[in-house]
């Protein structure tokens, strides 16, 4: 497990989950290249999403049951030609169906964290997981920046060509460098689904971390969801650009992430995990101080709890990753599925309950939905603290 094998792995995922977010912040001009109504060009996004968890369910299990390198060839092939296809399409329907299409291959970063749990020594797995990590959530950081700066100077469709180019090149460096995978299943696909629920109930490490990073994704939907809401009125008055860029603030995080990985492998993921929530719970706690602050002084709070939540919130995945890959290595991609799963369901929930409570109560009650969660995270680390790898 070289370093380049591992940049290789990190840069892959990047591209691939970067993938899910590039029409994001071009929605307006999609909107007017297409002469669609927002609320049809508002369908781009939501089926990327939706394809994405799709995928998750339905393609990432099949890591246990075929060598990863073909799978990861195979995706890396397909989702360039999706992204060629979202850049070419000349109507509104074909960009849906191709967006739809990007959400299922863009799980190739799902198959990419397993892939790199598999190649690496029990020993640093962590912390080798960890940079993988790393890759993929500067792909989702910096995937809107990106993408807005080329669509206002080349044109969107640039952003998708540009992306398949990427994927290709990544595609081809895999197939020059990547590895053969042994085959850890030979379940059919239908018993790989069922398999699925079956691991839920039958480890208990895999439903605690399921349940935290579950609630830890609540609070970190339902503060991104409503965050542009709260700049836009008073007393800042700022455009959803502005939110946009306090995202940057969450690469500290993303950084951070080997080291936690490193912290795992040497004091036990368990205690990781602990130390994470607790670190989200203070984060979002501090951000009930806004209103005895100043307009800029509450700017640079919300910065600060920014890089402190997202630091906690990825040093508790990279934690319960290392967790979950250890509990039954023949089954890594299915345990990872589970887990993603339960994210995506925490950030459906936090993002629903965030925009309730932002309409009816004010921005402190997400504040108090952000903390609370991230408290209830914290408890359910410290009740499945019996072991060092728990």
């Amino acid at each position: 497990m070289t370093l380049s094998l591992v940049l290789l792995l990190a840069t892959g995922a990047g591209l691939a989950v970067a993938s899910i977010y590039y029409s994001q912040p071009m929605l307006g001009l999609l909107a007017t290249a297409m002469g669609s109504q927002a609320q049809g060009i508002g369908l781009v996004p939501t089926l990327t999403q939706l394809g994405y968890a799709a995928g998750i369910l339905l393609l990432a299990p099949l890591g246990d049951r075929h060598d990863r390198r073909c799978i990861i060839l195979t995706k890396s092939g397909l989702l360039a030609v999706a992204l060629l296809a979202c850049g070419l399409a000349p109507s509104l329907n074909l960009l849906l169906a191709a967006s739809l299409a990007i959400g299922l291959l863009a799980t190739l970063a799902q198959d990419l964290v397993p892939a790199a749990a598999v190649l690496a020594p029990a020993s640093r797995r962590g912390r080798i997981v960890g940079m993988v990590m790393t890759g993929l959530l500067l792909g989702i950081l910096l995937s809107r920046v990106v993408s807005g700066l080329l669509a206002e100077y080349l044109g969107w469709r640039s952003v998708f060509l540009l992306a398949a180019g990427a994927v290709l090149l990544f595609g081809a460096a895999a197939w020059r460098w990547l590895p053969a995978f042994p085959v850890s299943s030979s379940l059919s696909y239908r018993a790989l689904l069922a398999s699925l629920l079956a691991l839920f109930r039958q480890h208990g490490a895999l439903r605690r971390a399921v349940l935290a990073q579950g609630l830890l994704s609540v609070a970190f939907s339902a503060f991104w969801a409503t965050l542009a809401l709260m700049l836009e009125g008073a007393p800042f008055h700022l455009g959803s650009s502005v939110a946009g860029a306090f995202g940057l603030a969450g690469a500290a995080g993303a950084l951070a992430a080997p080291l936690a990985g490193q912290w795992a492998d040497r004091r036990g993921p368990a205690r990781v995990t602990q130390a994470g929530t607790l670190v989200c719970a203070l984060s979002f706690a501090l951000l009930g101080l806004q209103p005895w602050l100043t307009p800029q002084q509450q700017l640079w709070l919300l910065g600060l709890a920014i890089v402190g939540f997202d630091l906690g919130i990825q040093a508790t995945l990279i934690a319960h990753q290392s967790i979950v890959y250890g509990i039954d290595p023949e089954a890594r991609s299915r345990l990872n599925a589970v887990l993603v799963v339960g994210m995506f369901v925490g950030m459906a929930a936090g993002s629903a309950l965030g925009s309730v409570l932002q309409a009816h109560w004010g921005w402190q009650a997400v504040v108090l939905l952000a903390v609370l969660s991230s408290l209830l995270a914290f408890a359910v680390r410290l009740a499945g603290s019996g072991g060092r790898r728990a």
